[in-house]
């Protein structure tokens, strides 16, 4: 028994532990013995100590593959500062220079370094191949190793160069370590790394602490988020968008709503990248707005949330992204914005890909609409998906248990399904299934002659929504599985086969449906009228403010501004910024009377104000927009410019005007001068000066035909930049 004593004893030496978590230390004895080893352990499970520890207790270094610079540089300073000596844990990787190369080598050499973290990329040069190759290794650890397969939610082709590396620098144990795999996954990596015979350890995936909630994602996301951040206040959390744009965006509201917030993506560069990280780790910063890039090198154990702004590529993605909240077992809420649009967004990202991994893509989105639109239990749906069954009706911790749907009887649907897959030989994927059973003559079922089937449209009577949770349900259920070689064809488990014989009651509930949310126009603050008193009293200051300045009235505010003023009520010059066409150049220039007005209206009236949460946004600065100012201020044509953008000379013309009417001053008459007579310049300038309206259309009718709309357009960006701003 000194065996088992010692092992807890050098775990309490080396990392201050009393005790192992789960099969830590079954894991552990497995490296030791040398043999090749599998572990699936989700986040915040311990995953690193399964390799750190027998690193320091067996002779040699082991070499630890991992595609996070991030992470590496972490965990090496954990461990050497756990270390009398420095150098026990080392990296090698793109960051170094040549002499902390030189440095690293030389503490290998010298019996130093246990623990030596590579890049995938790293590990491939001939260099470090050939000086590997000199050193003895205790063993290999592969870390995220999801990467090697394509059915994974992060795969990397260089993942699968490993084990020929391997197999070129010297043969040693292998411990594969990863978060997330299906059984698709977990056979797919072991194919790969050569280790189809190793010891398999799979801990449970339920993180009961976890509570998940799927949300529409409407007009108000920006609103919602900040709401809930405010209900939360000091905690920490991340926020996941798609794109590095979104990412910059949402970070620049958060901020400008008082919220300690910052942006982290991989478009960063890696001084502010690290900064960004400890600063989040030292509570200088309370929210993270991240693509996926973030997150994976973050050992934080009280992120209370993770908000997922678009919904994830994948299933997987998503469980290792809300696993980086509540590691501690303390309270983590998981909150993801879901609209159909997303999804559509994300499968034309797929387009030009090769057809086997546009296909792969497609079925992982499914598998997340599915999660997303079922309100089956979410705790139920995600272990079922990574293979494990959740025996409990209620999880009490997401939001389909708390709030649960009616119950329907489908007894009647499951039969019709079971007897379609078995008609069309179990060879067919969902949406193959439920165009067969709806008799939906599509090319694919023509093709395949399968609408001469008896059962061909043997559901065409009952409600299509139905067929969706009846398929994924009958799937927890166990009436049916997906094979795992062709990864989603429907198959009839012999459960399925037994309910044919002998039907029994097969309550499901219905889907959630997602309504897209498509009112566009609608003000900040939206479904609030519009207060006529107010709007007829700022028309008419307007009118004084615009004679006093000797300008027409649509100089000083436009119309669509006045409208928004008079429905949401803006009373600081903060708030007017918030008010479509008005930038802060105007806010100050004009805005104070009107907030003025405003206010003592509201007083007056006894007007409550729709105060319940006022976002503040930020003049969206978006690249086109700061391209063009530049491009102007540098005198290029405008042609030119439309061209280097790649939009055409209108659209060009609307981003100018947008750019005069929010308040930015340009000058134009470089351009002018090029183009266009002087006397026509003068002709419509004095027309816009005179004229109470700055509609185009009436300007074309009243200069007549002697005169582009172009022409008009650009003149009167001339006059508004000089007049208004």
């Amino acid at each position: 028994m000194t065996k088992e004593v010692n092992l807890t004893l050098k775990l309490k030496q080396y990392f201050g532990f009393d005790k192992f978590k789960g099969d830590q230390e079954a894991i552990i004895r497995n490296v030791l013995d040398g043999k090749d080893t599998f572990v699936l352990m989700p986040t915040g499970g311990g995953k690193s100590l399964c390799y750190q520890l027998p690193s320091l207790l067996m002779d040699g270094t082991a070499i630890v593959i991992s595609p996070l610079i991030a992470l590496m540089k972490n965990q090496v300073d954990v461990i050497n500062g756990m270390s009398e000596v420095n150098g026990v844990a080392h990296y090698l990787n793109s960051s170094l220079n040549k002499a902390a190369i030189d440095q690293v080598k030389s503490d290998i050499l010298s019996g130093i370094t246990k623990l030596l973290y590579v890049a995938p990329e790293s590990l491939t040069k001939d260099e470090n191949v050939d000086f590997l190759r000199s050193i003895k290794i205790s063993f290999y650890a592969i870390d995220e190793a999801h990467c090697i397969s394509e059915w994974g939610h992060d795969f990397r082709p260089e993942y699968r160069r490993i084990r020929p590396i391997i197999n070129e620098i010297g043969k040693a144990p292998v411990i594969a370590l990863t978060a997330t795999a299906t059984d698709k996954v977990r056979t797919d990596i072991k194919k790969n790394l050569g280790i189809l015979d190793a010891t398999e350890f799979k801990s449970s995936f339920n993180r009961p602490n976890l509570y998940y909630e799927v949300r529409p994602k409407t007009k108000d996301i920006d609103k919602q988020i900040i709401r809930f951040i405010k209900q939360n206040p000091g905690k920490s959390g991340i926020i996941y968008c798609l794109s590095r744009k979104k990412v910059e965006e949402l970070a620049a509201i958060l901020q400008a709503n008082e919220i300690k917030a910052a942006p982290y993506h991989a478009g960063l560069d890696s001084v502010t990248r690290s900064q960004t990280q400890d600063d989040f780790l030292m509570e200088e910063i309370d929210v993270i707005v991240a693509t996926i890039a973030f997150g994976m090198g973050i050992d934080k154990p009280d992120v209370r949330f993770v908000i997922h702004y678009d919904i994830p590529k994948s299933l997987e993605g998503y469980y290792q992204e809300t696993g980086r909240a509540g590691r501690d077992g303390g309270e983590g809420k998981c909150i993801t914005f879901y609209a159909y649009k997303d999804l559509q967004k994300l499968e034309k990202f797929m387009e030009g890909k090769p057809v086997a991994e546009q296909d792969i893509g497609r079925q992982l989105l499914q598998e997340t609409a599915a999660y997303a639109e079922s309100s089956v239990c979410r705790r139920k749906m995600l272990l079922h998906y990574f293979g494990e069954e959740y025996h409990k009706e209620n999880c009490g911790n997401c939001d389909n248990c708390l709030h649960p749907k009616t119950k329907i009887e489908a007894q009647q649907a499951l039969e019709i399904v079971l007897r379609a897959i078995l008609a069309i030989k179990e060879n067919f994927r969902t949406d193959y299934v439920i165009d067969f059973v709806k008799g939906k003559e599509s090319n694919e079922i023509l093709a395949h002659k399968h609408q001469e089937l008896e059962e061909f449209g043997s559901g065409e009577d009952e409600d299509e929504k139905l067929w969706n949770p009846v398929i994924r349900q009958a799937l927890i259920a166990g009436y049916l599985k997906k094979d795992v070689e062709n990864y989603g064809l429907l198959k009839v488990t012999p459960a399925g086969k037994k309910f044919l014989k002998n039907p029994v009651s097969f309550m499901i509930v219905e889907d959630v449906e997602f309504k897209d949310d498509d009112d566009e126009g609608n003000v900040e603050g939206g479904g609030m009228v519009l207060d006529p008193t107010l709007h007829a009293m700022l028309k008419d200051l307007r009118k004084k403010v615009a004679q006093k300045q000797k300008v027409p009235p649509y100089v000083v505010f436009q119309d669509v501004s006045l409208e928004q003023m008079a429905t949401v009520y803006p009373v600081t010059i903060e708030e007017l910024q918030n008010i479509q066409g008005v930038g802060a150049g105007k806010a100050r220039r004009y805005g104070k009377d009107f907030v003025e007005l405003i206010k003592k209206h509201c007083e007056e009236n006894e007007i409550e104000r729709p105060e319940e949460l006022r976002v503040r946004t930020v003049a969206k600065k978006s690249m086109l927009k700061v391209k063009i100012i530049q491009s102007i201020d540098r005198k290029v044509a405008l042609d030119d410019i439309a061209n280097a953008q790649g939009i055409d000379f209108d659209e060009l013309l609307d981003e100018v005007e947008a750019i005069v009417y929010s308040g930015t001053k340009l000058n134009i008459d470089y351009f002018l001068e090029e183009v266009m007579d002087e006397d026509h310049v003068d002709d419509i300038y004095d027309y816009f000066m005179e004229s109470d309206t700055d509609n185009l259309d009436d300007a074309m009718e009243e200069l007549g035909e002697d005169y582009s709309e172009d022409e008009v357009r650009l003149v009167r960006i001339k006059f508004l930049s000089e007049m208004a701003n």
